[in-house]
């Protein structure tokens, strides 16, 4: 089985996890900070390759109620864009709630806001990717 790489897109920061080889666990991987680098989906397209992703599992942002907003818009083209560069599928991922849930997670581990900013989206992303890797093992 290829890599999977999961992407939790924010405004300043884009974080990414990639699968083990068994496509089992997802571990945290890079955070991108936007105004750092000149171009995120070139770096992103580098990992892609240079890791044989065989899929790429995109965080959706959506409302409590299930409705989109306009983040999940943002998100489609940051996937429109993305999908120019990248051979493999783009698959979208429910978010809801996973940079709570990587923000408790890290303060349980005992990191503060201001240890964990550096890593909680790339364990957002680890959620994102932990979450559909679960999900496909589910289904055999």
């Amino acid at each position: 089985m290829n890599r999977a790489l999961g992407i939790d897109l924010g405004e300043a920061r884009i974080g990414l996890a990639i699968s083990d080889e068994l496509g089992v666990l997802a571990h945290p991987l890079e955070t991108i900070v936007v105004n750092e680098i000149r171009d995120p989906l070139a770096r992103i397209s580098e990992i892609v390759a240079r890791e044989k992703i065989g899929m790429i599992v995109l965080g959706m942002p959506r409302n409590m109620n299930g409705t989109y907003g306009p983040a999940a818009e943002k998100t489609r083209e940051f996937a429109k864009q993305l999908q120019e560069r990248v051979t493999c599928e783009i698959k979208f991922w429910d978010e809801r709630l996973t940079s709570v849930a990587a923000q408790k997670s890290l303060h349980a581990g005992g990191k503060n806001v201001k240890q964990s900013r550096a890593v909680i989206d790339q364990v957002a992303a680890q959620m994102i990717l932990q979450g559909w890797l679960d999900s496909q093992a589910m289904l055999g």
